[in-house]
Protein backbone atom coordinates (compact mmCIF):
# COMPACT_ATOMS: atom_id res chain seq x y z
CA UNK A 1 0.00 0.00 0.00
CA UNK A 2 3.13 2.35 0.20
CA UNK A 3 4.25 1.69 -2.75
CA UNK A 4 0.86 2.89 -4.23
CA UNK A 5 0.77 5.71 -2.31
CA UNK A 6 3.87 7.12 -3.56
CA UNK A 7 3.08 6.12 -6.94
CA UNK A 8 -0.31 8.44 -6.65
CA UNK A 9 1.81 11.17 -5.45
CA UNK A 10 5.08 11.02 -8.07
CA UNK A 11 1.41 10.89 -10.59
CA UNK A 12 0.21 14.03 -9.64
CA UNK A 13 2.90 15.98 -8.28
CA UNK A 14 5.88 14.53 -10.42
CA UNK A 15 8.00 13.16 -7.26
CA UNK A 16 7.14 12.00 -4.06
CA UNK A 17 8.86 12.16 -0.88
CA UNK A 18 11.75 9.76 0.55
CA UNK A 19 8.70 7.52 2.53
CA UNK A 20 10.87 4.02 3.50
CA UNK A 21 7.51 3.19 5.77
CA UNK A 22 4.19 2.87 5.41
CA UNK A 23 2.63 5.04 8.45
CA UNK A 24 -0.89 4.23 10.04
CA UNK A 25 -3.97 4.67 7.31
CA UNK A 26 -1.48 4.46 4.66
CA UNK A 27 -4.69 3.26 2.84
CA UNK A 28 -6.69 6.29 3.73
CA UNK A 29 -3.51 8.85 2.72
CA UNK A 30 -3.47 6.78 -0.66
CA UNK A 31 -7.09 6.87 -1.18
CA UNK A 32 -6.71 11.12 -0.47
CA UNK A 33 -4.19 11.08 -2.73
CA UNK A 34 -6.05 9.45 -5.49
CA UNK A 35 -9.12 11.85 -5.50
CA UNK A 36 -10.82 13.04 -8.51
CA UNK A 37 -13.36 15.49 -9.25
CA UNK A 38 -16.54 13.65 -10.87
CA UNK A 39 -18.37 15.93 -13.23
CA UNK A 40 -20.71 12.70 -14.37
CA UNK A 41 -22.81 10.64 -11.85
CA UNK A 42 -25.18 7.48 -12.22
CA UNK A 43 -29.00 7.35 -12.47
CA UNK A 44 -28.94 6.63 -8.87
CA UNK A 45 -30.88 8.15 -5.72
CA UNK A 46 -28.67 9.50 -2.80
CA UNK A 47 -30.15 8.29 0.49
CA UNK A 48 -31.18 12.04 2.17
CA UNK A 49 -30.08 10.27 5.45
CA UNK A 50 -26.68 9.28 4.12
CA UNK A 51 -26.14 13.21 3.31
CA UNK A 52 -26.81 14.70 6.10
CA UNK A 53 -24.61 11.92 7.73
CA UNK A 54 -21.96 13.51 5.49
CA UNK A 55 -23.01 17.22 6.14
CA UNK A 56 -22.56 15.96 10.02
CA UNK A 57 -18.91 14.71 9.78
CA UNK A 58 -17.89 17.75 7.50
CA UNK A 59 -18.95 20.09 10.38
CA UNK A 60 -16.92 18.38 12.68
CA UNK A 61 -14.21 19.82 11.07
CA UNK A 62 -12.09 22.46 13.09
CA UNK A 63 -13.39 25.63 13.25
CA UNK A 64 -12.12 29.09 13.95
CA UNK A 65 -12.21 29.64 18.15
CA UNK A 66 -15.27 27.52 18.13
CA UNK A 67 -17.20 30.06 16.52
CA UNK A 68 -18.65 27.42 14.32
CA UNK A 69 -19.12 30.17 11.37
CA UNK A 70 -20.08 27.35 8.61
CA UNK A 71 -23.29 26.54 7.46
CA UNK A 72 -24.55 24.15 4.41
CA UNK A 73 -27.64 24.45 2.21
CA UNK A 74 -28.97 21.30 0.85
CA UNK A 75 -31.02 22.09 -2.15
CA UNK A 76 -32.76 19.08 -3.52
CA UNK A 77 -36.22 20.37 -4.00
CA UNK A 78 -36.74 20.99 -8.07
CA UNK A 79 -37.53 24.66 -8.34
CA UNK A 80 -35.08 25.93 -6.23
CA UNK A 81 -32.15 23.65 -8.11
CA UNK A 82 -33.80 24.71 -11.70
CA UNK A 83 -33.48 28.56 -9.97
CA UNK A 84 -29.31 28.18 -9.41
CA UNK A 85 -28.30 26.04 -12.41
CA UNK A 86 -29.83 28.65 -14.50
CA UNK A 87 -27.09 30.89 -13.01
CA UNK A 88 -24.84 29.10 -14.11
CA UNK A 89 -25.36 27.60 -17.70
CA UNK A 90 -21.69 26.72 -18.07
CA UNK A 91 -21.93 24.07 -15.70
CA UNK A 92 -23.67 21.59 -16.41
CA UNK A 93 -22.59 19.17 -14.02
CA UNK A 94 -24.31 21.23 -11.32
CA UNK A 95 -27.55 19.50 -12.43
CA UNK A 96 -26.08 16.39 -12.79
CA UNK A 97 -26.20 14.65 -9.84
CA UNK A 98 -28.73 14.19 -7.27
CA UNK A 99 -27.72 16.57 -4.74
CA UNK A 100 -26.40 20.27 -4.99
CA UNK A 101 -24.58 21.66 -1.77
CA UNK A 102 -24.15 25.46 -0.88
CA UNK A 103 -21.37 25.91 1.60
CA UNK A 104 -21.65 29.57 3.63
CA UNK A 105 -19.61 31.72 5.83
CA UNK A 106 -22.30 32.77 8.75
CA UNK A 107 -20.97 35.57 10.97
CA UNK A 108 -24.63 36.30 11.67
CA UNK A 109 -24.76 33.81 14.73
CA UNK A 110 -21.81 35.24 16.17
CA UNK A 111 -22.94 38.87 15.87
CA UNK A 112 -26.58 38.30 17.88
CA UNK A 113 -24.99 36.63 21.04
CA UNK A 114 -23.62 40.17 21.38
CA UNK A 115 -27.29 41.55 20.21
CA UNK A 116 -28.70 39.17 22.72
CA UNK A 117 -26.52 40.50 25.51
CA UNK A 118 -26.76 44.13 24.93
CA UNK A 119 -22.98 44.28 23.86
CA UNK A 120 -21.19 46.07 21.05
CA UNK A 121 -19.51 44.28 18.08
CA UNK A 122 -16.28 45.47 18.55
CA UNK A 123 -14.25 43.47 15.88
CA UNK A 124 -16.06 44.98 12.99
CA UNK A 125 -13.87 44.89 9.80
CA UNK A 126 -12.10 42.45 7.46
CA UNK A 127 -11.62 39.68 10.11
CA UNK A 128 -15.04 38.29 10.68
CA UNK A 129 -15.57 37.87 6.70
CA UNK A 130 -11.94 36.04 6.58
CA UNK A 131 -12.82 33.25 9.65
CA UNK A 132 -16.01 32.75 8.27
CA UNK A 133 -14.88 31.88 4.56
CA UNK A 134 -11.97 29.82 5.97
CA UNK A 135 -14.37 27.89 8.24
CA UNK A 136 -16.55 27.44 5.51
CA UNK A 137 -13.67 26.05 3.28
CA UNK A 138 -12.97 24.28 6.03
CA UNK A 139 -16.11 22.25 5.75
CA UNK A 140 -16.05 21.74 2.06
CA UNK A 141 -12.76 20.12 1.95
CA UNK A 142 -13.97 17.87 4.90
CA UNK A 143 -17.36 17.08 3.01
CA UNK A 144 -15.28 15.87 -0.22
CA UNK A 145 -13.15 13.57 1.77
CA UNK A 146 -16.02 12.10 3.61
CA UNK A 147 -17.78 11.39 0.64
CA UNK A 148 -14.54 9.93 -1.03
CA UNK A 149 -14.71 7.76 1.59
CA UNK A 150 -18.74 6.57 1.20
CA UNK A 151 -18.02 6.45 -2.61
CA UNK A 152 -19.70 9.32 -3.64
CA UNK A 153 -18.48 11.89 -6.07
CA UNK A 154 -18.10 15.60 -5.72
CA UNK A 155 -17.35 18.62 -7.98
CA UNK A 156 -16.90 21.77 -6.30
CA UNK A 157 -18.51 24.69 -8.09
CA UNK A 158 -16.89 28.23 -7.39
CA UNK A 159 -18.75 30.08 -10.00
CA UNK A 160 -22.25 30.80 -7.34
CA UNK A 161 -19.94 33.21 -6.38
CA UNK A 162 -20.11 35.05 -10.01
CA UNK A 163 -23.50 35.66 -9.00
CA UNK A 164 -23.54 35.76 -5.40
CA UNK A 165 -26.06 38.36 -4.83
CA UNK A 166 -28.83 36.81 -6.78
CA UNK A 167 -27.60 32.52 -5.03
CA UNK A 168 -28.19 34.65 -1.79
CA UNK A 169 -31.38 35.86 -2.58
CA UNK A 170 -33.03 32.61 -3.76
CA UNK A 171 -31.37 30.46 -0.53
CA UNK A 172 -32.48 33.32 1.57
CA UNK A 173 -29.19 34.25 3.04
CA UNK A 174 -29.41 36.77 5.61
CA UNK A 175 -27.25 39.83 6.32
CA UNK A 176 -23.85 38.37 7.45
CA UNK A 177 -24.26 35.31 5.51
CA UNK A 178 -22.53 34.71 2.06
CA UNK A 179 -22.00 31.51 -0.25
CA UNK A 180 -18.80 30.62 -0.42
CA UNK A 181 -19.12 27.28 -2.93
CA UNK A 182 -21.43 25.16 -4.54
CA UNK A 183 -20.75 21.32 -4.60
CA UNK A 184 -22.39 18.97 -7.07
CA UNK A 185 -23.17 15.38 -5.24
CA UNK A 186 -23.68 12.11 -6.68
CA UNK A 187 -22.80 8.30 -7.30
CA UNK A 188 -20.06 8.06 -10.18
CA UNK A 189 -20.69 6.99 -13.58
CA UNK A 190 -16.75 6.96 -13.77
CA UNK A 191 -13.35 6.87 -12.00
CA UNK A 192 -12.87 10.66 -12.36
CA UNK A 193 -9.57 11.70 -13.65
CA UNK A 194 -6.51 12.90 -11.43
CA UNK A 195 -5.26 16.31 -12.47
CA UNK A 196 -1.29 16.65 -12.09
CA UNK A 197 -0.26 19.78 -9.78
CA UNK A 198 2.48 21.97 -9.39
CA UNK A 199 5.54 20.29 -7.86
CA UNK A 200 6.13 19.79 -4.45
CA UNK A 201 9.07 22.18 -4.59
CA UNK A 202 6.74 24.85 -6.08
CA UNK A 203 4.43 24.92 -2.90
CA UNK A 204 5.70 23.28 -0.18
CA UNK A 205 8.65 25.55 1.79
CA UNK A 206 10.97 25.18 4.45
CA UNK A 207 11.15 27.82 7.27
CA UNK A 208 10.56 30.78 4.54
CA UNK A 209 8.19 31.16 1.55
CA UNK A 210 11.03 30.20 -1.52
CA UNK A 211 10.05 31.31 -4.91
CA UNK A 212 13.73 30.41 -6.68
CA UNK A 213 13.48 29.33 -9.94
CA UNK A 214 9.71 29.22 -10.57
CA UNK A 215 9.52 30.04 -13.46
CA UNK A 216 11.30 27.03 -14.61
CA UNK A 217 9.26 25.16 -12.46
CA UNK A 218 5.88 26.26 -13.59
CA UNK A 219 7.45 25.70 -17.36
CA UNK A 220 8.56 21.85 -16.34
CA UNK A 221 4.67 21.72 -15.16
CA UNK A 222 3.46 23.05 -18.21
CA UNK A 223 5.29 20.13 -20.12
CA UNK A 224 4.29 17.58 -17.15
CA UNK A 225 0.68 18.08 -17.52
CA UNK A 226 0.82 18.27 -21.13
CA UNK A 227 2.54 15.00 -21.25
CA UNK A 228 -0.45 13.77 -19.04
CA UNK A 229 -3.62 16.25 -19.39
CA UNK A 230 -3.45 18.21 -22.62
CA UNK A 231 -6.18 20.83 -22.76
CA UNK A 232 -8.81 19.72 -24.99
CA UNK A 233 -9.09 23.50 -26.31
CA UNK A 234 -7.66 27.18 -25.84
CA UNK A 235 -9.16 29.92 -24.35
CA UNK A 236 -10.17 33.28 -26.15
CA UNK A 237 -8.42 32.12 -29.25
CA UNK A 238 -9.80 35.43 -30.87
CA UNK A 239 -7.81 37.54 -28.61
CA UNK A 240 -4.53 35.51 -27.97
CA UNK A 241 -4.23 33.27 -30.80
CA UNK A 242 -3.24 29.48 -30.75
CA UNK A 243 -0.72 28.92 -28.89
CA UNK A 244 1.30 25.13 -29.80
CA UNK A 245 3.02 24.87 -25.92
CA UNK A 246 -0.69 25.70 -24.51
CA UNK A 247 -0.34 24.66 -20.99
CA UNK A 248 -1.71 25.39 -17.33
CA UNK A 249 0.20 28.79 -16.87
CA UNK A 250 -0.97 30.07 -20.24
CA UNK A 251 -4.51 28.96 -19.41
CA UNK A 252 -4.64 30.67 -16.17
CA UNK A 253 -3.34 33.61 -17.40
CA UNK A 254 -6.07 33.73 -19.99
CA UNK A 255 -8.53 32.52 -17.73
CA UNK A 256 -8.00 35.62 -15.32
CA UNK A 257 -7.13 38.22 -18.12
CA UNK A 258 -11.07 38.99 -18.10
CA UNK A 259 -12.83 40.14 -14.99
CA UNK A 260 -14.87 38.25 -13.00
CA UNK A 261 -16.72 38.87 -9.81
CA UNK A 262 -15.79 42.20 -10.15
CA UNK A 263 -18.66 42.95 -8.02
CA UNK A 264 -17.95 40.71 -4.90
CA UNK A 265 -16.60 43.26 -2.51
CA UNK A 266 -19.77 45.61 -2.96
CA UNK A 267 -21.50 42.43 -2.70
CA UNK A 268 -20.19 41.63 0.44
CA UNK A 269 -20.26 44.79 2.08
CA UNK A 270 -24.20 45.10 1.10
CA UNK A 271 -24.52 42.02 3.60
CA UNK A 272 -22.79 43.97 6.52
CA UNK A 273 -19.28 43.60 6.63
CA UNK A 274 -16.68 46.09 6.92
CA UNK A 275 -13.46 44.99 4.97
CA UNK A 276 -11.68 47.28 6.17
Amino acid sequence: MLDRLLTTLKARFGTAPVLKEAPRGVEVLADMANRRVVRRYADKPLDPALLETLCAVALSAPSKSDLQQADIVVVTDKGQREKLEALIPENPWAKAGPALLVFCGNNRRHRLLFEWRGRPFVNDYLDPFFNAAVDAGIVLATFVAAADRVGLGTCPISQIRNHAAQVSDVLGLPQHVFPVAGLGVGWPSFEGVLTPRLGLDVSIHRDRYDETGLREKVAAYDLRRNETQPYKTQRFVDKFGDDAAYGWSEDKARQYSVQERADFGAFVRAKGFKLD
